[in-house]
């Protein structure tokens, strides 16, 4: 059955606005309505479509499961709209909107940004960062590069480059560091958020781990930033240490004896649609590229898609 034969949009705009409220009233404020034709209009897609979409109670009133799958949709649906709209009407260029996990941006996005924003100046870049996932439901994010293998969800995973573990230090630190036991001689600089640990390491290459350890992070960008600054060894992404180990800051110490931990360590997220706008095929086609994956060919911009 094709329900949109049977529902009027407004009962779906009504929804969508009590669901991401929660809250008839506050939906009804922002659309310009009373908040019983809100709550008449909620029902009669409830009856329409046989299914309940909130609970209710005296004083608030909730999504039900079944409600918060069909609000997922819709929204998703209503940015389509918008988008489209914003394509035939708007001069203006759409921003791309980039959500990235923390020491990822700051390791190895920034330091190649000016690459990017080079070649293609016109592209209006917004950049957040945090180690949550981003939200697509509100529409006001486009990609998201996150940190460990995501939880399954409707939205389009992309693997990105194998990263490399290793233990790194400065160049001082490392001429004593010949074999592997020589590492429990030093503090062992670990990052908690990492999603493998010097225990690991260690086991991979046959050793006993150790017991302690000297320094712990949350955040690579941290850990790395001791270990350049003299702190200690850390078991950190060759990838994420790339720039220091370019410098000289950083160097990787029994690099022929000891087996490297390579996992998968980021993930490029983003809602599956039909058409992409401009600034976006841009950008991901550049990030692959960079990180030596393959691509597929932008779209030149022109007056539909250079938005």
């Amino acid at each position: 059955m094709n329900w949109l034969d049977r529902v009027p949009f407004p009962y779906l705009r009504n929804f969508e606005a009590a669901g991401r409220t929660g809250s008839f009233a506050e939906a009804a404020e922002e659309l310009h309505l009373s908040p019983s034709a809100v709550s008449h209009s909620v029902r009669r897609l409830e009856e329409v479509i046989g299914l309940r979409l909130f609970h209710r109670s005296a004083r608030d009133v909730e999504l039900s499961p079944e409600g918060a799958v069909l609000l997922e949709y819709i929204q998703r649906a209503m940015e389509e709209m918008r988008r489209g709209f914003s394509i035939l009407g708007n001069d203006e260029a759409t921003p791309l909107r980039l959500h990235t996990a923390p020491s990822f941006a700051t390791q190895w996005l920034l330091p190649r940004l000016s690459r990017f924003v080079k070649a293609y100046p016109n592209i209006d870049l917004r950049f957040s960062a945090s180690a949550d996932y981003g939200r697509f439901e509100n529409g006001e994010l486009d990609l998201d590069i996150v940190y460990g293998e995501p939880k399954p969800s409707p939205y389009e995973t992309v693997p990105l480059v194998v990263e490399g573990l290793a233990p790194l230090c400065s160049a001082e630190l490392a001429q004593t560091i010949e074999k592997p036991d020589d590492l429990l001689k030093h503090t062992l600089i670990q990052c908690d958020a990492q999603r493998f640990q010097w225990k690991g390491w260690f086991e991979l290459n046959g050793l006993t781990p150790p017991v302690r350890y000297g320094l712990r992070f949350d955040r690579s960008a941290m850990a790395i930033a001791a270990a350049a600054d003299g702190l200690g060894v850390v078991l950190e992404s060759t990838l994420l240490a790339e720039r220091e180990i370019k410098s000289g800051a950083l160097v990787r110490p029994l690099t022929h004896v000891t087996r490297e931990l390579q996992y998968i360590g980021h993930y490029l997220m983003y809602p599956k649609r039909l058409h992409y706008h401009y600034a976006f095929e841009t950008f991901k086609n550049w990030l692959l590229s960079e990180l030596g994956l393959e691509t597929t060919e932008a779209p030149a911009p022109s007056s539909l898609t250079r938005r």
